[in-house]
């Protein structure tokens, strides 16, 4: 029934009449939420909406299949749930995060879009729900409780093999062709923000390439959870009201039409009664946060300055870094991607707590678990590509500058020490500290050592590596 004032339609649920925008496809359940949560304004992203519409597409072909659901109502839940995966109805899940915490309201969101945009194409009208209706027919055989976790992972699956792991990809490459360009310059190592021994530049990049290739190892590791989906287990998990066969015929459409891999929980019991699979994967994106803030601090250390910094690399010039000291130029690319970090290791402890409050059948925050698993695989893609194509491609080194911080640097003094014993070599470094001098000069003036075999045990390419002759 439409009001007179023509912008409203009034819908009936089970709690009785509600006001509905006329031209919504959503309806009496979805407005209700809207009323009752206008939190944050925060919505899904839509990733998470078009894999809501993935399984109502495959559980309508399911259900036709098996003879619980007529071919022209399924035809018809079919087409529309093809048109939620394709983004048409978008704009039409309005539903803030912080919600039913089992993620119901965003489930009737879809069901309700669907069975009105099935209705239309079956030549009726939104509201109505004749022939086909949200709960009935488009969410056949199924619940909130399997349905939404199952869109959480398949939507954070997708994320991740189409976002997150090409970012790490191309970033693992770049510091790899860094190290190779990188490996003939020596500069100081440091530990402790101190002077250590001598190091290739290309040796800390290898590092760096390294973290991030054992990073994307924990991501793939901890995506194998992931591809466990629920669907099936209904309220929960004992799988009433469902057909036997569902869940495994619905999941294998699922996996034809994307190519995907998923296959059907373990234990269905563990699956909707936890979220440890968003936990782990959470966790394996800290794991990545912390590894990136490192080498983006590394990275900004290593290029301080320009005069008065330690300046062994120069990083590109992005934009203008200070509104008051003319020609002052900041490390903003390696700045915006620890802050991404930190909002991503942030996002983790909210997970954590999201994780802890599966109580008996059902996780009551998964909302939040999903809204920041996502937001975080989303931003560290984002964030990687950025430091990736505007920081690491474009750094330059400074070889001499390595080099003279090299000749400065008491820790030279270690290669001596096999051959005079520490307590001498350390001797000579509080000598050459005191007096402002080189480790060289100052073992020069003592006379310790023949010039000749002076030079060969101070030359730094000796120190980037064992000891050829130990003790000689």
């Amino acid at each position: 029934m439409v009001s007179s004032n023509q912008k409203y339609r009034v819908e009936k649920d089970s709690m009785g009449p509600v006001r509905v925008p006329k031209e919504a496809y959503y309806g009496a359940q979805t407005q209700r939420a809207v009323e009752n949560f206008p939190v944050s304004g925060w919505r899904f992203g839509r990733e998470l909406i078009h894999a809501l519409g993935l399984i109502k597409y495959a559980s309508a072909r399911t259900n036709s299949e098996l003879g619980l659901l007529e071919k022209r109502m399924s035809r018809a839940i079919e087409r529309a749930s093809y048109e939620v995966i394709q983004g048409r109805w978008d704009e039409q899940f309005v539903i803030d995060i912080f919600q039913t915490g089992s993620g119901t309201s965003t489930h009737m969101n879809a069901n309700e879009v669907i069975a009105n945009r099935a209705n239309e194409i079956l030549g009726g009208k939104k509201g109505i729900y004749k022939p086909v209706h949200p709960n009935d027919h488009v969410n056949l055989c199924q619940s909130s409780n399997d349905i939404f976790p199952s869109a959480i992972h398949i939507a954070s699956v997708t994320l991740l093999l189409e976002k997150l792991l090409p970012a790490l990809g191309d970033l693992h490459q770049a510091l790899k062709a860094k190290a190779k360009e990188f490996h003939p310059i020596l500069k100081i190592g440091r530990t402790h923000l101190q002077d250590a021994l001598p190091i290739r530049l290309g040796q800390e990049f290898e590092g760096y390439a390294q973290q991030v290739k054992f990073g994307t190892h924990r991501i793939l590791k901890a995506m194998g959870s992931l591809y466990e989906l629920p669907l099936g287990g209904t309220a929960v998990g004992t799988g009433a009201n469902t057909h036997p066969r569902f869940a495994r015929k619905t999941i294998s459409l699922i996996n034809k039409t994307i190519g995907g891999y998923f296959r059907k929980a373990t234990s269905p019991f563990e699956a909707q009664g936890a979220r440890d699979a968003s936990v782990e994967m959470s966790g394996a994106l800290k794991t990545v946060a912390v590894s990136l803030i490192k080498i983006a601090n590394d990275i900004r250390w290593m290029g301080s300055g320009p005069r008065c910094g330690i300046g062994e690399i120069h990083l590109p010039e992005t934009q203008p870094g200070s509104s008051m000291m003319p020609g002052k130029v900041n490390p903003v690319i390696p700045e915006s991607l620890i802050q991404v970090c930190a909002q991503v290791i942030g996002n983790d402890s909210a997970i954590t707590l999201g994780g802890l409050s599966g109580h008996f059948e059902l996780n009551a925050m998964m909302p939040l678990m999903a809204h920041n698993l996502m937001e975080s695989v989303r931003l560290l893609a984002n964030g990687i590509d950025i430091f990736n194509l505007r920081c690491v491609r474009g750094l330059k080194a400074d070889p001499e500058r390595c080099e003279e911080m090299i000749g400065k640097s008491l820790a030279l003094v270690t290669a001596l020490a096999p051959k005079i014993g520490y307590d001498e070599a350390a001797r000579i470094a509080r000598k050459a500290y005191r007096e402002d001098k080189t480790i060289r000069k100052a073992l020069e003036e003592e006379n310790i050592l023949p010039k000749a075999e002076l030079n060969r045990i101070l030359d730094p390419r000796s120190m980037i590596g064992p000891m050829k002759k130990p003790g000689k």
